[in-house]
């Protein structure tokens, strides 16, 4: 499984948002891995009427999410780098409010304590991203810090929630290490959304799962 987080790239907004999506629906139908885009609220409507794959939302207004089911996205990240919340109080009530209209729920943590407080809001997954290695072009959390995976996946594993792990992860042996650590699966954003041949590095990836 990835998980492509547009974010707000340029590649990824308004029609070139729509181009992405149908490329990731056909590397992920051609090559049998479940690939999600998770794009920009603006954009969900536009693509979910134009491809067959899940596409889940970057984050979502805790006060008012049944807009992004209604537009069509299956489920939502939380807690994001970008988006974090700032308090687990106010993060566990966004994520019952996103529970309770139906989406799916994938929870970030920036580190081994947070994950386990994370794991006991019982999302559908949870991920490892260490801040520091998040864009990073050279190296992945993968090489730099597979031991904290492992512990990652202890986690997940006693919790019976399948981790995803994420932050500079850009090679199929970066894809290859998760898997082999205990992960079920990979999120990435700029290792495709700044590619300048984003189908060539996401059949990259892709080779990871083979």
């Amino acid at each position: 499984m990835i998980f492509v987080n547009y974010k707000t790239y340029e590649s990824g907004t308004g029609e070139k948002a729509l181009s992405m999506s149908k490329m990731i629906e056909e590397v992920s139908q051609t090559s049998g891995v479940k690939i999600i885009p998770v794009v920009q609220a603006l954009d969900i409507k536009e693509i979910t009427s134009n491809v067959s794959i899940e596409v889940w939302s970057q984050k979502i207004d805790p006060v008012t999410p049944e807009s992004v089911l209604e537009d069509g996205a299956i489920g939502t990240f939380l807690n994001h780098s970008e988006n974090r919340f700032i308090d687990f109080e106010t993060l566990s009530t966004a994520h019952d409010r996103t529970k309770e209209i139906g989406l799916k729920t994938l929870i970030f943590a920036k580190d081994i304590e947070e994950l386990e407080k994370i794991s006991s809001l019982r999302p559908d997954f949870i991920s490892y991203e260490p801040l520091e290695l998040i864009g990073s072009k050279d190296v992945s959390v993968a090489t730099a810090k597979p031991e904290v995976i492992s512990y990652a996946a202890t986690i997940s594993k006693n919790a019976g929630i399948p981790l995803i792990v994420g932050a500079g992860i850009h090679s199929s042996q970066d894809v290859k290490k998760c898997l082999e650590l205990g992960a079920i699966g990979v999120a990435v954003a700029s290792d495709i959304m700044n590619a300048v041949d984003p189908k060539k590095e996401l059949l990259d990836l892709v080779e990871g799962f083979q």
